[in-house]
């Protein structure tokens, strides 16, 4: 039985870590470059929100027309005689903007840093220029004539506004780029008003005297810090389109008709989004624009006369509350159901619990490691039941195993009536062969489960638990959680009963030093999960075989013998 068990934990190992690889080495099957579309699974109520609270979205009376960006460009005359930046910080974000095409060219989190051990800075959500590449800058307006573009695109914007340092003492400020196009008399102006203590910014984009559509530019790779590859989760363009979550990449560009709830730039943390506040209809423009470069805007159709539209952008963490407070089902961009490049629906059934318990576990200890090993506890209690069931029949099989070893040297070359005997064995005695097997059955998900949330949610990310372990979510820098792991494995295997014979047992003592090795790699606050399950499940064995199973009654030789 016990060899059930350990195939069944190695196979459901290596379908989690090897099998996507094999497939694609072996030719079979191409490692996807994007995910497929699935359908948003609605979400659920949280009972608190982060005290962060979105402002109310800009209604297209109270942004239109732009009247400061028409007065400035008359003041000013067609465009701005310099290029110069502007500069807003608030307790969340430190922005630059520059009147170059009147875009943002630095985006700071200043409540996040990178992982530099040496110099840590504020995360920074626009990339960085490189030698040959061209990157579309964030809240670029492209237009269909490609000269009328270059010349709104590297222009020089007149400024409205200057510098800002938002507090509880000034909440709000604003800032307005406009433009004149000298050869065509195009216009475009931008007003972007910003809010202290809110990763919101609301934004107006107003264009005349432009005879196509015009879209809006989330820019190149805006809201990507990092693009990882591995078990990360999906990385890229996000679109929510007629109540369906679309994180597929095309091949060039892909124009997505329909009602548009937001769309997006993501990264397994961070997160770039346009969400519309208007009744004009949008269509969402997702562009790959070459290896790991994507763009994500959303255009305009074109119309005579003024054209106004209003946005509402969120450029920050991918924090749950946060992103459920704002109601659209931003928070779904949080994949708690990623499985072997896919979302699967009972992933996430499983890790959602898991992760509001461990989260307000978080807010009674302060310590994320602390709530990880109390959940544990909590699941093996909900699980003793089941333990114990699963132990009481591998000691029964352990019981029957010498008539189990003759019934299979007796019709040895009788395959169908070896069947119909042990079946008759295991009724008459009560067995369950599969017994053994069903907590590990439920161990798998919330392992999986557990994977997800220490992998795709920031709240975890770079939590401390003790001592040498400053970071839940990446390895165990000296492999000692890893090893303790191993050793509980050993001592496990060695007090568990066994139908096997002393060969097979001997061999199977090496699974516990390929396990190491395997979780080596993984978060530490996995390895610490699966570490506290090992020491429940060893106590557990030893209270069920000591105090609660009955004891089997002494040989009949060896009773002789007294």
């Amino acid at each position: 039985m016990e060899k059930r068990i350990i195939l069944f934990l190695v196979l459901s190992m290596a379908v989690i870590v090897l099998y996507p690889y094999l497939l694609e080495k072996m030719g079979v099957a191409k490692r996807p470059v994007t995910a497929s579309s699935a359908p948003v699974a609605k979400k659920n109520d949280i009972d608190k929100a982060e005290p962060v609270q979105p402002q109310p979205a800009p209604t297209a009376a109270q942004v239109s027309p732009l009247a400061k960006a028409s007065a400035t460009i008359s003041a000013q005359g067609l465009v701005a005689e310099r290029e110069q930046e502007v500069t807003v910080e608030t307790d969340l974000v430190k922005v630059v903007l520059s009147n170059r095409g009147g875009v943002i060219k630095r985006w700071e989190l200043k409540r996040y840093l990178n992982t530099d051990p040496k110099q840590p800075q504020p995360i920074q959500l626009v990339p960085a220029e490189e030698k040959g590449v061209s990157l579309i800058p964030p809240l670029t307006v492209e237009v269909l004539d490609a000269r009328l573009q270059e010349r709104m695109a590297k222009g020089l914007y007149a400024v409205s506004g200057k510098d800002l340092s938002l507090s509880e003492g000034q909440p709000t400020g604003e800032i307005g780029f406009s433009y004149r196009d000298p050869e065509t008399g195009a216009q475009v102006a931008k007003r972007l008003t910003f809010h202290h203590g809110s990763y919101l910014v609301d934004l107006a984009v107003e264009t005349s005297g432009v005879s196509s559509s015009t879209t809006l530019s989330l820019g190149t790779n805006f809201g990507i810090h990092q693009w990882e590859e591995g078990f990360v989760g999906f990385i890229g363009p996000a679109t929510h389109i007629a109540d369906k979550l679309d994180k597929a990449t095309p091949e060039k560009e892909d124009l997505r008709p329909g009602s548009m709830k937001w769309a997006a730039m993501q990264d397994k943390y961070f997160l770039a989004a346009a969400i519309p506040t208007d009744a004009v209809p949008h269509i969402g423009v997702v562009r790959k624009e070459g290896e790991r470069l994507v763009s994500v805007g959303l255009r305009t159709p074109a119309a005579p006369g003024t054209v106004l539209s209003g946005y509402r952008l969120f450029v920050g963490p991918k924090e749950y509350d946060t992103l459920a407070a704002l109601k659209i089902e931003l928070e779904e961009t949080i994949d708690f159901g990623w499985f072997i490049y896919g979302s699967w629906s009972f992933v996430r059934a499983v890790a959602k619990p898991v992760f509001y318990a461990i989260r307000h576990l978080h807010d009674l200890t302060h310590n994320y490691g602390v709530a990880i090993i109390i959940v544990t506890i909590g699941i093996k209690l909900l699980l003793a039941p089941l333990a114990y069931k699963s132990y009481k029949s591998m000691k029964d099989m352990a019981a029957v195993q010498p008539e189990l070893v003759a019934l299979q040297k007796k019709y040895a070359d009788d395959r169908e009536r070896l069947n119909k005997e042990l079946i008759k064995l295991y009724k008459d005695k009560k067995v369950n062969p599969v017994g053994g097997c069903l907590p590990m059955f439920f161990q798998i998900p919330i392992f999986v489960a557990l994977f997800n949330i220490l992998y795709m949610t920031i709240e975890l990310r770079q939590a401390p638990f003790m001592l040498w372990v400053k970071d839940l979510s990446v390895q165990d820098p000296y492999y000692v959680l890893p090893i303790l792991m191993g050793v509980t494995m050993f001592i496990q295997q060695k007090i568990q009963p066994t139908t096997m014979d002393p060969k097979q047992a001997q061999i199977m003592l090496l699974l516990p030093v390929f396990l190491t090795f395997l979780f080596v790699t993984f978060p530490a606050g996995l390895v610490l999960y699966w570490l506290t399950n090992n020491v429940l499940t060893i106590t557990q064995q030893v209270v069920t075989d000591r105090y609660l199973l009955p004891k089997a009654p002494a040989p009949a030789t060896a009773q002789a013998a007294k």
